[in-house]
């Protein structure tokens, strides 16, 4: 009995002090103090964490900084590391690393482009029934092929193109023999047999499936760096509209493309920017990367600098210096001419990994609620600027607010087209 009193009372202790805990002050100091801090070395100051007790905070490398009891400011005299420590009457309470980056600067985009992308092998993206002497049947569906597949070879016949199947399908059909068909099904390889069978309405041999080469459609360029010639853009990654899986490419290129009309967004109804392709201009890069952070690739020439003081290279912002409040979105809603909008940011998720929707943003400007109803297709990638520096690019809207939307944050859209942005690679050259 007492084992079992003094059990509910431990218990009952805990509980309470779960409930208490959370509004206790110095609890509450101590959770709102990060673990990490990291800022570029243009930043001259970082705004340390805002307390209500009497916190003494002491650098590493430095003297004391602060002896504050309301905001208090590190301030930076190069980059490299350094530790903080939060005290409280001579009682360290928490300690904070701190990475302090070479300025990184990149050129803001808002062009909008045109987006061709060609698959790897030939993308199924449907199953139909072939009308045959003993019924219908479709051979494709049969052979366990997938919606969604890759068609990569055919009797050990690299496939490109849709042109590149047809030809082997009469062969086998009037030989009678099945083909040996290889596909790509997410990370795997899979070897099927596929027997093409004689349509009685068509006069021809099918295999029953729908299949495509290439994909295409609109997007907004997000950044451009002029050190690598590597570029950014689109924000999230391009699926196929029927099959709604990743496009997996094996080529693709931009152009540039004109806006010609804007479908308003409306409850419900996402809009949309509509586009025509300038073909008779060179490819502006191509892409080598399509990713859940958007699509990547190098230019063929730099940006074209008509884009006033936006075409100026500009620092980018950390998902920790991130601000709820004002910024801009570059963005084209007339030929190709790029204009700045005002937004809110509404609540900015300090990441530590990369991870997309990192913002939330809402539409502001009233020109462009007018025009485009919000966030409309073909504006994914456009940028986010805040305080003079990028912060991230557009990439959803909410299909029940089309005046709200996600964004993602610059630097995993940096981290995703393989620029060091932290310079590690010449630190440890230097070291």
């Amino acid at each position: 009995m007492k084992n079992n009193f003094l059990r509910k009372t431990i218990g009952l202790i805990l509980l309470v002090t779960l409930i208490v805990l959370p509004w206790y002050t110095p609890f509450q100091i101590y959770l709102s103090i990060p673990n990490q801090i990291e800022t570029f070395s243009q930043s001259k100051t970082i705004e340390l964490p805002r307390v209500s007790e009497n916190i003494t905070v002491t650098s590493l490398k430095q003297e004391k900084v602060e002896h504050a009891t309301d905001l208090s400011t590190y301030s930076l005299e190069e980059s490299g590391n350094d530790e903080l420590t939060y005290t409280v009457a001579n009682f360290p309470v928490k300690k904070v690393n701190v990475e302090v980056y070479d300025d990184f600067s990149i050129i803001p985009g808002g062009q909008s482009i045109g987006i061709n992308l060609e698959t790897q092998g030939v993308l199924v993206v449907g199953h139909h029934l072939i009308s045959t002497d003993d019924g219908d049947i479709s051979p494709g569906e049969n052979a366990n092929i997938q919606v969604g597949d890759n068609i990569v070879s055919i009797n050990g016949t690299s496939i490109k193109k849709m042109e590149d199947v047809a030809p082997l399908v009469e062969d086998a059909g009037k030989k009678e023999e099945p083909l040996k068909v290889e596909i790509k099904r997410g990370n795997k390889k899979i070897t099927t047999d596929l027997q093409p069978v004689y349509d009685v309405n068509e006069k021809d041999y099918r295999i029953g499936l729908y299949i495509r080469d290439s994909a295409a459609g609109i997007g907004t360029m997000t950044f451009y760096d002029p050190n690598t010639k590597k570029y950014g853009a689109l924000g999230h990654i391009i699926s196929d509209m029927d099959t709604r899986k990743p496009v997996e490419i094996n080529d693709g290129s931009i152009v540039r493309s004109q806006i010609t009309d804007i479908k308003k967004g409306e409850h419900g109804i996402p809009g949309e920017k509509k586009a025509d392709f300038v073909l008779d201009d060179a490819q502006m890069g191509d892409i080598t990367k399509n990713s859940p952070f958007g699509i990547f690739g190098t230019l063929k020439e730099p940006l074209e600098q008509n884009n006033g003081k936006w075409s100026k290279p500009m620092p980018i912002a950390l998902p920790n210096e991130v601000e709820e409040g004002p910024a801009k979105i570059l963005t084209v809603i007339d030929g190709e001419k790029i204009e700045a909008f005002d937004v809110k940011v509404v609540n900015s998720i300090k990441q530590s990994a990369p991870a997309t929707k990192g913002i939330i943003l809402e539409i502001t400007d009233k020109r462009l609620l007018d025009a485009t109803g919000g966030i409309v297709q073909g504006m994914s990638g456009s940028p986010i600027i805040q305080n003079d520096k990028v912060i991230g690019a557009v990439t959803h809207v909410f299909v029940n607010d089309p005046t709200s939307g996600y964004g993602v944050h610059i630097e995993w859209m940096l981290n995703e087209a393989g620029i060091d942005i932290y310079k590690q690679e010449n630190k440890q050259k230097a070291s």
